[in-house]
């Protein structure tokens, strides 16, 4: 986090990892982390982060990231040998002050949920993977929406699932921006921006981006996508 007189920007980034499986068929969690490193983020929201059967063990281990990373894991697994939960994890800066907060059921079909992080400064992030059919989509952000309700600065981030702009997205209209810093998938041929942001208002964009990297077109199906968000912090003067 870099920090002037007046304001803090918080580069967040969203990426599903679709369990470190490329686009050669491998599994390649090494892979995963030199992409999240070049992304030069402070916080990173990850999708597909543990596999689906079992206990749903990490596909990208844990002992890596803290070996070969600057980031540290959220803790909100419900086990010992998953990264997160409902696949969803969260990485966060070393140099950077976190705790964890409850996490989110979210309604549908297949089992979805959110986790979230409040990091230092006061910015509320929730990092999710919406559901696959549209209005469960909604009914998804409805829930997380009121989840947010009154929070100052908060930052949806994850893999919305969602190919349109004009629908799909209308839980968020009254308090969020939502933001699509590009096409994102299929990584081999970007065609839709499935990976998003949603931000409240009082957060203000200076950039965005979709990395795309010779590495990161075949590490995943979904390239990974960054935001610079600014806020107001109060003078350390007086």
């Amino acid at each position: 986090m870099s920090r002037t007189r007046q304001t803090s920007t918080l580069r967040i980034a969203s990426y599903n990892v679709r369990k470190t499986r490329g686009l050669d068929q491998r599994r390649d969690p090494g892979r995963i982390v030199s992409v999240i490193n070049g992304l030069d983020a402070d916080v990173v929201a990850l999708q597909e982060a543990d596999r689906r059967l079992g206990d749903r063990p990490a596909a990208l281990p844990r002992r890596m990231i803290e070996d070969e990373t600057d980031f540290l894991v959220v803790p909100v697994a419900e086990n010992a040998v998953s990264l997160g939960w409902h696949g969803n994890a969260i990485l966060v800066h070393r140099s950077i002050g976190f705790q964890s907060a409850p996490r989110i059921e979210l309604p549908g079909l297949e089992p979805r949920g959110a986790i979230r992080v409040i990091i230092e400064g006061g910015v509320t992030l929730v990092a999710t993977h919406l559901g696959l059919i549209r209005r469960y989509r909604r009914r998804q952000l409805t829930v997380i929406a009121n989840a947010l309700a009154g929070e100052s600065r908060a930052v949806i981030a994850g893999d919305f699932n969602e190919w349109r702009n004009d629908r799909g997205l209308e839980p968020l209209a009254e308090s969020f921006d939502v933001l699509s810093p590009g096409r994102s998938f299929h990584a081999a041929r970007p065609i839709t921006a499935l990976d998003r942001f949603a931000h409240t208002r009082n957060l203000a964009v200076t950039d965005a981006g979709v990395d795309q990297s010779p590495l990161a077109r075949r590490a995943s199906d979904h390239l990974p996508v960054w935001a610079d968000l600014t806020f107001p912090v109060a003078s350390s003067e007086g």
